[in-house]
């Protein structure tokens, strides 16, 4: 009984710890990750000088490239800026944001999508302030289909007039086609490269897919780079806990 107990208490305690990896920009601010994320978002807001940018897609070429945990602290540092943010999550193949932020995934955006559930119905507020979140939902068996449909469209609309800022996890580029579609239909697109992972050739592919789809690519996000420990940020950051 006590083993159980004990090892309840470990699992729980890693969950947490995996959370607080993740969402660094909410349970740890003044890391020098953090920083680097509100670079990004400073980066991203002098991207479009003459207009706010409305919608944002968070995109990689491979799988398992950190595009995820990007979108999801992209977002937070947002909201910290002040802006209402939506993260949505458009992976309906392999969801994660509901794990990201421990909520249920019963009703999402294939939902909404599909006119099972109305979008107000869907989002819900998450534990960082003007932050809302839209999980996935139901993984449907043609998301391609719904998220270049005419729902798709007139969601997208309809939230620009609700939020600052939409932002989504999108798939890998090279993947499938989705990823491609929701950055046909947003403003701008980031996407993320993993240090040490990533091929050239896989990353110029993902850049020449996401010009083809009519996107700009308005940012990226080198993943699990080191910076060598004599660099200016390393001295004046590296000392952060």
């Amino acid at each position: 009984m006590f083993e159980k107990l004990k090892n309840r208490k470990r699992d729980k305690r890693r969950k947490l710890q995996q959370t607080a990896r993740k969402l660094v920009a909410h349970t740890n601010p003044r890391s020098f990750v953090v920083e680097q994320f509100r670079i990004l978002r400073t980066n991203i807001n002098f991207s479009s000088p003459d207009a706010d940018i409305r919608s944002i897609v968070v995109t990689s070429a491979a799988p398992e490239e950190g595009k995820s945990t990007a979108a999801a602290n992209l977002a937070v540092v947002f909201a910290q800026e002040g802006k209402k943010v939506l993260l949505i999550d458009g992976d309906m193949r392999k969801p994660t944001t509901h794990h990201t932020f421990h909520m249920n995934n019963v009703t999402g955006l294939s939902n909404v999508l599909t006119r099972q559930a109305r979008i107000e119905d869907a989002v819900r507020p998450t534990e960082v302030e003007r932050l809302d979140l839209l999980t996935c939902g139901p993984i449907p068996p043609n998301p391609a289909e719904l998220l270049a449909s005419q729902q798709m469209n007139n969601m997208l609309e309809s939230l620009k007039g609700m939020y600052d800022l939409v932002i989504f996890d999108a798939p890998p580029v090279l993947s499938v086609a989705d990823g491609q579609i929701l950055a046909n239909k947003c403003e701008g697109t980031i996407l993320v490269v993993n240090a040490g992972k990533t091929e050239k050739e896989q990353a110029a592919k993902a850049k020449e897919a996401i010009a083809t789809s009519n996107s700009r690519i308005i940012g990226a996000v080198l993943n699990n780079f080191v910076p060598p420990k004599d660099s200016y940020y390393y001295q004046y950051y590296g000392t952060e806990k």
